[in-house]
C-alpha cells in the first residue's frame, strides 16, 4: 500500500529539530557547556514535540518505518527531559544510578541498530544517520557503566557528528522536495531499484516530477 499523497512528508522537520538538538547536548556531553534549560526546553519542545507530531503525520501517510522511527526518538527526548527534572521535583523519585543510565542507553542502542538494518533499504543518508546513532547510544552505554568523563566526550563528539548528519539529510529532503530536482546527495538505494518510493527515478529538471524520495521519511 502507498503513502497517503495528502499528507506533506514530515521528515525534513522531524530530522532538523533531532539534529540541532542531538548536537546541542553534545555540545554539552564533549564538556564546553553545563546542563542548562537550554538543553531541556529543546528536547521537550523541539525535538520531542515536532518528532511526535512527525509520527503522527508519517501514521497518516501510512509510512511504518517512519511513524515507528519519529514516535520513538519523540518520546525519548520527553523521556530524557522527565529523568533530568523528576529528581529535583519534591515526589518521591531519586536520580537513577550512573549503571542504570547506562542500561538505558544500551536499550536505546539496541532499538536504533535494528531501525538501521531497516533503513538499508533507503536512502544511504538514513542509514549514515541511525548508523552514527547507534553508536552514540552504546558509547553513551559504556562511559556510564565505566564512569568515564573520557568516553562521554568522545561521545560528545560522535554525537556532534550525528547529529549534523541529520540535519544535513532533512536540509536534503527539503530542498530536494521543494525544488522538484536533486539540489543535494541523499544517497542512492541499496534496495530493489524497482521501489518507486525509493531513488528507482532519476533526478529531474521537471518541477512536475518530484525527486525520488519526497514519498520517502
Amino acid at each position: 500500500m502507498g503513502m497517503d499523497p495528502r499528507y506533506g512528508n514530515p521528515a525534513p522537520a522531524a530530522l532538523l529539530a533531532f539534529g540541532i538538538t542531538t548536537i546541542l547536548i553534545c555540545i554539552h556531553l564533549a564538556d564546553f557547556f553545563e546542563m542548562s534549560s537550554l538543553i531541556l526546553a529543546m528536547g521537550a519542545f523541539y525535538a520531542g514535540a515536532a518528532q511526535v507530531l512527525a509520527g503522527i503525520m508519517a501514521f497518516l501517510r501510512g509510512d511504518t518505518f517512519a511513524t515507528t522511527t519519529f514516535l520513538s526518538y519523540g518520546f525519548f527526548w520527553w523521556s530524557f527531559v522527565a529523568l533530568t527534572i523528576m529528581p529535583d521535583m519534591d515526589i518521591g523519585v531519586s536520580k537513577p544510578p550512573s549503571a542504570f543510565v547506562g542500561w538505558y542507553h544500551f536499550h536505546w542502542g539496541v532499538l536504533t541498530a535494528a531501525l538501521t538494518v531497516g533503513s538499508l533499504k533507503y536512502h544511504k543518508a538514513k542509514t549514515v544517520v541511525l548508523g552514527s546513532l547507534t553508536v552514540l547510544f552504546f558509547l553513551l552505554a559504556i562511559a556510564h557503566w565505566a564512569e568515564s568523563d573520557t568516553l562521554t566526550k568522545i561521545a560528545g563528539w560522535e554525537g556532534i557528528c550525528c547529529g549534523a548528519s541529520s540535519m544535513y539529510y532533512g536540509v536534503a529532503l527539503f530542498l530536494n522536495i521543494e525544488h522538484g530536482r536533486f539540489i543535494l546527495p541523499v544517497g542512492g538505494s541499496t534496495w530493489d531499484p524497482s521501489n518507486t518510493g525509493v531513488d528507482a527515478v532519476k533526478p529531474s529538471t521537471e518541477p512536475k516530477n518530484l525527486p525520488v524520495g519526497s514519498e520517502e521519511c
